[in-house]
């Protein structure tokens, strides 16, 4: 089954997340165990009929109601396929992380300041105003620039250039935005840093950060329950 366009997944022992940003700002489906199980076979070339049965078999010899376990199973079914989203997702590229670098007031150059500024108005431009699939192609057009992977402190610079922007504009810049126009920034100032978008399980919920090397830069330390698993990144591939 060849990968859908637009739809990102975020495994994990917890079930696995579906980030669809074909359309809109982009949407979430979070699935448990069960059906991230449904969710795999078919899209691994099982039919939706195949993978009810096997898998009503399966709990059954587990002791489950069979009955029940096939009306769950065939109702997620055409769930997942009216939003149609039983194709196989593009998964995010395995990497370690190792660190994470909380927030902390860093200094700033007078271009660095000026390419926060620069990065989170258009970060606030695609974010705002289009859907989000074209602020993901902006980023990825972003890595083409020419320069460096950033240092981590150099990364953490990008961040603290986009929070002191972000003072100054109408609004909150929730994660998302400061994460992309952090990554911008970067890119403006001869540095490559990684966007990423991502999901947590307990409790559910999405987050978009920016990495350089193994370190998760611009964290805040009351604000975050980690691990997030990541669904799309976006960097230079060489």
């Amino acid at each position: 089954m060849s990968t859908r366009p637009g739809v990102h997944a975020a495994p994990s022992p917890d079930g696995i997340a579906l980030m669809d940003v074909r359309t809109g700002r982009g949407r979430w489906r979070f699935l448990d165990p069960v059906g991230a199980r449904l969710w795999q076979t078919i899209t691994d070339g099982a039919t939706p009929a195949r993978a009810i049965d096997d898998l009503t078999a399966y709990w059954h010899s587990k002791g489950a109601d069979p009955a029940q376990v096939r009306t769950d199973l065939t109702a997620l079914a055409d769930d997942l396929e009216r939003a149609d989203l039983l194709q196989r997702a593009a998964p995010a590229a395995p990497h370690d992380r190792t660190e994470i670098r909380f927030a902390t007031p860093v200094p700033v150059s007078g271009v660095q300041q000026l390419a926060g500024h620069v990065g989170l108005f258009a970060a606030l431009l695609l974010l705002r105003l289009l859907p989000i699939r074209i602020a993901v192609a902006g980023a990825r057009a972003a890595t083409r620039l020419p320069g460096r992977t950033a240092l981590p402190q150099e990364a953490e610079a990008a961040f603290a250039a986009v929070r002191r922007a972000a003072r100054l504009w109408p609004g909150r810049a929730a994660c998302l935005e400061e994460s992309l126009a952090a990554h911008f920034a970067a890119a403006l100032t001869g540095r490559r840093v990684r966007w990423v978008i991502g999901a947590r399980f307990v409790p559910q919920g999405a987050h978009a950060w920016i990495e350089a090397g193994t370190a998760i830069i611009g964290q805040d330390e009351t604000d975050r329950v980690w691990p997030y698993v990541p669904a799309l990144q976006v960097e230079r591939s060489n």
